[in-house]
């Protein structure tokens, strides 16, 4: 016969945590479906190229710090920029730092992408004005 002490912690604690555990796993695998949905899904769209014009401009910056024995800070930047076509259609896209220093609000040129995937931009360039100094 073994002793019955009543109260067990490690059975009320681990339901919470084990829901904790399974709640995180299922979003987890849910965003990563949705990732490669998404991935998918711009593969199969057409590449287009159209006439755009550059509207806006941000940046998104994430700070996280992390701490075992040290501290660690770290950040990440995601750059987004704003396209206007021909329609009246804005769309925007995620862009890499060095083409997102290179564009500017309100240049013109044609925009090349797939689905939600952003390829390039090609700006036109401005015509000379003609005036001599």
């Amino acid at each position: 016969m073994g002793l019955n002490y009543g109260f067990n912690p490690f059975n009320t604690f681990s339901t919470p945590f084990t829901l904790m555990f399974v709640v995180i796993l299922i979003v987890f695998v849910i965003n990563a479906f949705r990732g490669f949905a998404q991935w998918n899904q711009n593969n199969h769209s057409p590449r287009l190229t159209v006439f755009a014009v550059v509207t806006s401009k941000r940046i998104n910056v994430s700070h996280g710090a992390h701490s075992n024995t040290d501290v660690h800070h770290g950040s990440t930047t995601w750059y987004y920029v704003t396209f206007q076509v021909e329609s009246g259609d804005r769309m925007e896209f995620t862009v890499s730092g060095p083409e997102y220093g290179m564009l500017s609000e309100g240049d013109e040129g044609s925009l090349s992408f797939q689905g939600t995937r952003y390829l390039s931009f090609e700006r036109i360039p401005v015509a000379a004005t003609g005036c001599e100094d």
